[in-house]
């Protein structure tokens, strides 16, 4: 009984065409089951081919436009009159209408005429109508004062070509006596009109930088500066060298 058990290995079958013929059968049995679903395509559950098959639903129309405004006629009564023109009337009325004219207004023989201006003097007065008139108008507001502007800053070596006019400066005796000599430097600020306005002493011998030296120098004269076309005011320096001979 026990001798066909395979737990030793002697008694396993050699046949192995039996295990090809299950196979081929398994593979025929899924193949029809594969094959069949689709030849017997009625067969099939139709809730779910009709929701594969079927369309989307379309979107829902659009709301309906909202209904035109009423629009309102109004009736405009005949004119009788149109630009003074009596206007024959389009149909026939049922009443007639009685036209009343206005009055007149009274005749110009008939008006007391009153010669003057309301408020004023009977009998009139000096002056007449010129007492009521506006007064003048006011003056016009004066002119804005002129800016000034700041002076232009040049070399003296530059601006000593400009020279007009030059007071030579005489030499003072105490330098002369004690052999001094140099140069004596100024500050200048020279106006629109070529003349130095203020001129300052900045370095130099003290002993040639006197006040007859000062004055003779402030009497000097430019060519005035001009600026886009208009005169300026300078500031440059001016230089004074004493040399004894």
């Amino acid at each position: 009984m026990f001798d066909q058990t395979f737990v030793d290995g002697v008694g396993k079958t050699n046949k192995s065409w039996t295990v090809t013929l299950s196979f081929l059968i398994q593979v025929g049995i899924i193949s029809v089951l594969v094959i069949l679903p689709l030849i017997f395509t009625d067969v099939l559950p139709k809730a779910q081919l009709v929701s594969l098959l079927q369309a989307p639903a379309p979107p829902p129309p659009p709301p309906p436009p909202p209904p035109p405004t009423p629009v309102k006629v109004v009736k405009v009564p005949p004119r009788q009159f149109d630009a003074g023109k009596l206007m024959a009337p389009k149909e026939i009325p049922k009443a007639v209408a009685t036209i009343v004219e206005a009055e007149l207004p009274p005749s110009v023989s008939n008006v007391a005429v009153v010669v003057g201006v309301p408020g004023g003097v009977p009998g009139g007065a000096i002056g007449g109508l010129s007492s009521l008139a506006p007064p003048p108008p006011p003056p016009p507001p004066p002119p804005p004062p002129p800016k000034e502007s700041k002076p232009v800053q040049i070399g003296g070596k530059v601006f000593e070509g400009r020279i007009v006019k030059r007071v030579p400066p005489e030499y003072p005796r105490v330098a002369k006596l004690a052999r001094v000599q140099g140069a004596v430097r100024y500050t200048a600020f020279i106006g629109k009109d070529g003349k130095i306005r203020d001129l300052k002493y900045v370095s130099g011998p003290a002993m040639l930088a006197t006040p007859e030296v000062l004055k003779a120098v402030s009497e000097w004269e430019y060519q005035p500066y001009l600026l886009n076309n208009e005169p300026v005011d300078v500031q440059t320096e001016i230089t004074v060298n004493f040399v004894l001979n």
